[in-house]
């Protein structure tokens, strides 16, 4: 019989957990805030508008030393506080972005060296604004699988790197900034199973030009992103077993005002489930803007529908127990 040069390793076996959940979470919002007058003055366009079409009155944008390091490790250290975890204890640092334009290939190993959590492993997961929902799966599966232990989680952009500011289909609607959650065992599954997707033959909707600036189609991601958006939240729902009149809170990636509201409606929600609607005052921060959204509803507790959308074009959704 061959033994497997697995088996002689002397190293302990990895043991999982019933379940993972959320400890913490935290935010990074850049220093300037941006109104709607200065942003219209660059494409021609006004500030009832930029209001009217997306529901966004400021935005934030990065100086020049608030760079995609900086602001994840800024929001990663304030939820390892939250949390009450040693950056020593973190088995993974995971980073979502869309907008990392730096030397280095990935930004994930510069934040966890920032974080001090040299044993970790780093790594940064694209998956566009569908990308927080998408790492928060992975982190779940890792903790649950006695993988990691703890994982730092951090969702972090500067869209106004790869954004052009005089393009009217993109250029209000985008902002900076990161947040980050932290993920640990649990005995229960405070993190439900993923509902996601991609539809690929769509992708010219919402892509990167030659140069890296990203291009939208606006009229038609609305479209695709309300006609998708009711199903996969009802999938979602039914993969934690529960209904919409359980949850606590709806926190959609905070793409546009008018998307969350239609699907809010579309979802019946009551009056008890509070809307996140972060973008009005923080606009699109794109993998960023979920955790984002959490961390501004510091008082909501109990169960959450989160839902990320965006270019890929990818989409994925899970309900959580908020911390």
């Amino acid at each position: 019989m061959l033994r497997s040069p697995f088996m002689a390793n002397s190293s302990p076996q990895r043991t999982g957990h019933p379940g993972s959940r959320i400890l913490s979470v935290a935010s990074y919002r850049p220093r300037t805030e941006v109104g709607n007058e200065t942003v219209a003055a660059l494409i021609d366009s006004s500030d009832e508008w930029i209001r009217r079409r997306c529901g966004i009155e400021s935005r934030r944008h990065a100086a020049p030393d608030e760079d995609l390091v900086t602001m994840a490790t800024a929001a990663a250290s304030k939820a390892l506080a939250g949390a009450g975890i040693d950056p020593r204890d973190v088995s993974a640092v995971l980073v979502a972005t869309m907008s990392h334009r730096g030397r280095a290939t990935t930004v994930a190993p510069l934040v966890a060296d920032a974080l001090g959590a040299t044993g970790a492993a780093a790594m940064d997961l694209g998956a566009a604004c569908a990308g927080f929902p998408y790492a928060l799966a992975t982190a779940d599966a890792l903790v649950r699988s006695g993988a990691a232990e703890y994982v730092v989680l951090v969702g972090a952009e500067r869209m106004t790197d790869v954004i052009d500011d005089r393009d009217r289909g993109t250029a209000f609607l985008f902002g900076d900034g990161a947040g980050a959650v932290v993920v640990g065992p649990s005995q229960t599954s405070e993190i439900s199973p993923v509902v996601w997707g991609a539809d690929g033959s769509r992708s010219e909707v919402l892509r990167y030009d030659e140069e890296g600036i990203l291009r939208m189609a606006g009229p038609e991601v609305f479209r695709w992103a309300t006609s998708i958006i009711p199903d996969l939240a009802g999938r979602a729902l039914d993969a934690a077993g529960i209904s919409a009149s359980d949850l606590a809170a709806f926190i959609p990636h905070q793409a546009n005002l008018r998307i969350t509201s239609v699907a809010a409606k579309a979802l019946g929600l009551g009056p008890h489930v509070r809307v996140a609607t972060d973008i009005i005052t923080n606009g699109n921060t794109g993998a960023a803007s979920i955790p984002q959204a959490m961390a501004a509803m510091p008082d909501t507790t109990g169960p959450a529908l989160l839902v990320g959308f965006g270019a890929g074009l990818s989409y994925a959704a899970q309900v959580v127990t908020l911390p």
